[in-house]
This record gives structure tokens, C-alpha cells and sequence, in this order.
């Protein structure tokens, strides 16, 4: 079996709190893996340590079949990060951002203004292209910020909440270019609170809590799994999988005053 992402036993530890503890994953190549989980629950620290933003307290990381720590630099040539909060230099154009990653990542100028064109057309953004990125809606962007982690081509890409806080179109456009990303061979590891999307898109789901993984299934499974392995029949889709693991003591909560 070959693995994109291996990870074992992974910790990392802030004082005396562990944020993530003894995280294990396997992610085959060609996989949508969706990795969800509450707030505060892990995700974006595991991503971090995945990605090589983030030392971790134990625990091994291999991508691509290498190591992280002996072989940073080449991955990273290989991976797109998307991180949940923007990482843009709003004070350039989108197309003078675009053709700085290009040149970080060595394409020549001839490929970087080749892709850039495409890029700006796909995203729908070619309107915008000699705009200040401070000047972008939320939502495109993201739309820049998945433009240029597509620039190089990667081969491993890390998302953390790509969808949060776009509009419907964006969100499709988005889900069509990361399928497109998957179709030619990509691994895709990601985070969302989007459940719907999350279900609808992934090979794979993954949910952590509280630091751990506490529920792991190809998404055709789920629901067989959760019905004959938890009792839990009343789970007809993700997101009733994932209270019923995560939150099932918040059944019928609510506020005094509005019971009455």
C-alpha cells in the first residue's frame, strides 16, 4: 500500500495541555481525506505538524515516503498548504502575488504567466488580477490562495477550512478544482466544518476530539458502521455520525426561557 501521509504517534504538548495526542494516519495516495473534528478539538494543530509548521513533542511524519525532518525542503517543493487563516501579501496586485509563488517555487517566468492566465480564468478572477489583494471579498481570497497553491503543480495538498465563510458559487468552483486536483493523482488532506461537503466530496473521514482520533472509515462505510458496530441507527449522514460521537450529551439542551 503506498501512503502519501504517514504519521505515528503524534503529540504535541503547550504547557500542560495536549493539544494533540498520539495521532496515527495513514492517507493513500489519490485519497480526498477529510479530517474533522469540534473546535479546539486538534485539526489545525495536526496540520501544522503535517505540514512541517509545527515541531511536534513525539511522534514520526513521513509524506511523499519522506521523512519531515531530513527532508523538509523536497517536500515542500511537493506539498500546497491552505491554512485557515490568510496567509496573502495583501499589499500586492493578485496577479504580482500569484507570480511570487511561481518564482519560489523556480517555474519560469514563460510557465508562471502561462498558469497564472488559467489561473485567474478558472478562479474567476481575471477581473481582479491588478487588484490589491486587501481590496478582495473573503471570498475570493480564497479562491487566490487555492490559485496559488495549484501554481506548482503539487503533489500533496493540506486545507484548512477552504470553504468557511464563501459564497455557494465559489464553494462549487472550489470543490471542482480540488476534484480536478484528486482525478490527475493528488492527495488531498482536509479540513471543514462543512459536513455536507465534507461527506459529499471525501474518500475518507477521519474525526477527532478532545486530541484524538476516535473514528476513522472509508465514507461509503459510515453509515453501515455506525449502524451495526454503535447502534446508532438513526445516523443517516455525516453529521449525525458526528454528533452521536462527538456531542451526545447535547441532546435537548437549550435555554430555560425559550422551553417555555
Amino acid at each position: 500500500m503506498e501512503y502519501t501521509i504517514y504519521a505515528e504517534g503524534l503529540t504535541k504538548r503547550f504547557g500542560n495541555l495536549t493539544a494533540v495526542d498520539d495521532v496515527s494516519l495513514k492517507v493513500e495516495r489519490g485519497a480526498l481525506f477529510g479530517f474533522i473534528g469540534p473546535n479546539g478539538a486538534g485539526k489545525t494543530t495536526t496540520i501544522n505538524m503535517l505540514t512541517g509548521l509545527l515541531t511536534p513533542t513525539s511522534g514520526t511524519v513521513e509524506i511523499l515516503g519522506l521523512d519531515l525532518k531530513r527532508d523538509s525542503v523536497e517536500i515542500k517543493r511537493n506539498m500546497g498548504v491552505m491554512p485557515e487563516s490568510s496567509a496573502l501579501y495583501e499589499q500586492l496586485t493578485g496577479e504580482e502575488y500569484l507570480y511570487f509563488v511561481g518564482r519560489m517555487y523556480g517555474l519560469e517566468k514563460e510557465e508562471i504567466h502561462s498558469r497564472c492566465e488559467e489561473l485567474f480564468e478558472f478562479m474567476e478572477l481575471q477581473d481582479y488580477r491588478k487588484t490589491y489583494i486587501y481590496e478582495y471579498s473573503m471570498g475570493m481570497k480564497k479562491k487566490l490562495s487555492l490559485a496559488s497553491i495549484f501554481i506548482h503543480d503539487p503533489r500533496v495538498l493540506f486545507l484548512d477550512e477552504p470553504f468557511e465563510g464563501i459564497d455557494p458559487v465559489s464553494s462549487k468552483l472550489i470543490r471542482g478544482a480540488l476534484e480536478q486536483m484528486r482525478d490527475k493523482g493528488a492527495t488531498i488532506f482536509l479540513t471543514s466544518h462543512i459536513l455536507s461537503t465534507v461527506e459529499k466530496m471525501c474518500t475518507e473521514i477521519c474525526i477527532i476530539n478532545k486530541g484524538k482520533i476516535i473514528f476513522t472509515s472509508p465514507t461509503e462505510e459510515i453509515r453501515d458502521r455506525i449502524k451495526n458496530e454503535l447502534n446508532q441507527s438513526k445516523c443517516t449522514d455525516l453529521e449525525g455520525v458526528f454528533l452521536s460521537l462527538v456531542a451526545p450529551e447535547q441532546e435537548g439542551k437549550g435555554l430555560s426561557w425559550l422551553r417555555k
